[in-house]
């Protein structure tokens, strides 16, 4: 299928010579080589889209030799793609183009600084994304013998990087590059669970709690006996290492500041994070305004619903009405809250159909996060496999379902599941015209974006009937509003972990514990918040824009298709389609 802009550009370029069936050949053939070599080089990315091939391997991504491949990679791919003049490529390939271009460019950017110095943190830590693998409910395959087997050897290069973290560390206790001292606090018992010679309790050993029904008894009792040994002879004494190491002399090297200005190239990274992770050239002091801009808008709006439900105190009085409501807290067991979110998928599906024309086919579930990193985990979304086996994945926190406060749930289902990241990235991956290198791409920006974007959606959806979920889809966008506040201001502006706490007590009805955790997710990787508000803001304007230009014209449908249709983008090639879009409509009447 061609795409609009595509058709655009053929009115726009007709005295263009057409891209010769070689030259188109040989582009495509550069774009699936890339994605073939950087599968083979970041092979957890392939077991992530349920490619089996490299499952018994895992590179460690901290050694020199890994870092002098990537750059290899980039740069060759970087010269490669610029061999082929714009004028020759279809509209798509010339996004693939610039989408490949950002990639290397970005990535080999990224490589100047000392951020892998810090590779453990209590958010953001590959060792958490390890852990799910370990556990046997991820996107490891545990279904054969070859699984299992394959398991065991990818072990060893996870013991090699566990060994690399703390090098880097070391490393980095010498220049500074060192975590704030609240969050070496968060990531100690996230290690010290991982220490436990408790089989049952073990996370590594959860594959061997659960064999397939396939399997003989000499298969249990063969792979029983080689996890344990894996388990207490190489992960437990690697952790019990790392652990102590952290206790002891790390957290007494560890920084009392919070942010990154506070490092030598700290704001230089930062400035980097900014572009990287919003995919714009906006400063630092521009999007901390915003913020500010963008809190007191949605503030008016909150006030609104206050008035609404007839509470007569003021607005920070109402945030400790609606964290403490008892009404709002009406589960006993973790189970209910997973099913309310089945129930609030059930009442808003007969509407989807009238908002979405592009829907995806792969399946979805619901489950509350794992255990072990429950405590220091927000709600996310796993895609699914690319071959549409491994569904995707809400994961719910749950620390203490007696405090679980569902006023935001509805929201909450929207941005991580449907029409949120379940349809942007199961679409993603199930367009099959899209080269492969772009199947599994993440900008945050817009795919967070994207979601923030699909909460304003309720009402069309026939949610926020209740005045308090209403409340909660303006609570969250006041959280991602703060965000851009709080982020900004740790890490380019001095702030302390206390100050931009506070800071969001004082403007949304989060719980305290809940915005420590959020606040110390910044302070581990700036940056990424920024995306979310940013985003949205971007896909709101390019709506207004299309409703105002088109009028009656305009149809939400196409809206939605256009944003979705081509994956993850970085916003400029965003704004460039949907403007495509309105000059097109516009020219044919």
């Amino acid at each position: 299928m061609k795409k609009i802009v595509f058709l655009l550009a053929i009115t726009i370029f007709s005295c263009s010579p057409s891209p010769s069936n070689n030259k188109a050949s040989e582009f495509e053939n550069v774009l699936e080589s890339y994605y073939q070599e950087s599968l083979s080089l970041y092979k957890l990315k392939a077991t992530y889209q349920g490619d089996t091939r490299y499952n018994d391997t895992l590179p460690n991504y901290l050694s020199d030799g890994f870092k002098i491949k990537a750059k290899a990679l980039y740069t060759n791919y970087l010269n490669q793609i610029n061999t082929f003049d714009d004028i020759s490529l279809t509209a798509d390939d010339l996004l693939s183009k610039k989408i490949l271009l950002w990639e290397c460019e970005m990535n080999l950017k990224g490589m100047e600084f000392q951020k892998e110095l810090m590779p453990i943190d209590q958010m953001w830590g590959f060792q958490l994304n390890f852990g799910q693998l370990a556990s046997g409910a991820g996107a490891q395959p545990f279904n054969s013998v070859q699984d299992y087997e394959n398991w065991l050897v990818r072990i060893e290069g996870y013991l090699d990087w566990l060994q690399s973290a703390q090098s880097n560390m070391e490393k980095g206790m010498k220049t500074g590059w060192v975590l704030p001292q609240a969050l070496v606090i968060k990531v100690l018992p996230q290690l010290k669970d991982m220490t436990t010679v408790d089989l049952d309790k073990h996370l590594f050993y959860g594959p061997a709690r659960n064999f397939p029904a396939s399997f003989t008894q000499e298969d249990k009792s063969r792979f029983s006996s080689a996890y344990k040994t894996m388990v207490l002879d190489q992960i437990v004494p690697a952790y019990t290492v790392l652990h102590d190491f952290m206790a002891n002399e790390y957290l007494a090297a560890a920084r009392t500041s919070s942010g990154f200005d506070a490092l030598e190239g700290g704001s230089a990274y930062y400035d980097y994070a900014i572009q990287y992770y919003t995919t714009t050239t906006l400063s630092a002091d521009e999007i901390h305004q915003l913020g500010l801009n963008e809190v007191a808008r949605i503030g008016q709006e909150m006030m609104a619903v206050k008035e609404q439900v007839g509470f007569e105190g003021d607005l920070n009085s109402f945030f400790d009405h609606v964290r403490n409501r008892k009404e709002l807290m009406p589960f006993t067991d973790p189970q209910q809250v997973v099913d309310n979110f089945y129930a609030i998928q059930k009442k808003m599906l007969p509407q989807v159909n009238k908002l979405f024309d592009l829907q995806p086919k792969t399946p979805f579930e619901v489950r509350r996060t794992e255990s072990f990193r429950e405590a220091s985990a927000s709600a996310e979304y796993n895609p699914g496999s690319l071959d549409g086996t491994r569904p995707g994945i809400f994961y719910v926190p749950i620390p203490d379902v007696k405090k679980y406060n569902l006023f935001s749930d509805e929201d909450l289902f929207l941005h991580e599941a449907i029409p949120g990241h379940h349809f942007q990235i199961s679409l993603q991956q199930e367009n099959q015209d899209l080269p492969s290198f772009r199947k599994d791409l993440w900008y945050s920006a817009y795919g967070e974006g994207w979601a923030l974007y699909t909460e304003s959606l309720g009402k069309e959806l026939g949610l926020y009937e209740d005045p308090y979920q209403y409340f909660g889809m303006l609570g969250a966008e006041m959280h991602r509003a703060i965000r851009l506040v709080v982020d900004t201001g740790l890490h380019s502006k001095g702030w302390s972990r206390e100050k931009a706490i506070q800071y969001s007590l004082d403007n949304e009805a989060e719980s305290e514990a809940s915005i420590t955790s959020e606040i110390e997710r910044y302070m581990a990787n700036p940056g990424q918040a920024l995306s979310y508000k940013i985003g949205q803001l971007k896909i709101r304007e390019l709506r207004k824009r299309a409703e105002t230009t088109l009028g009656a014209a305009f149809d939400i449908k196409t809206f939605h298709k256009i944003v979705l249709e081509s994956g993850c983008i970085p916003l400029e090639y965003l704004e460039e389609k949907i403007d495509s879009w309105i000059l097109l409509k516009k020219a044919n009447g």
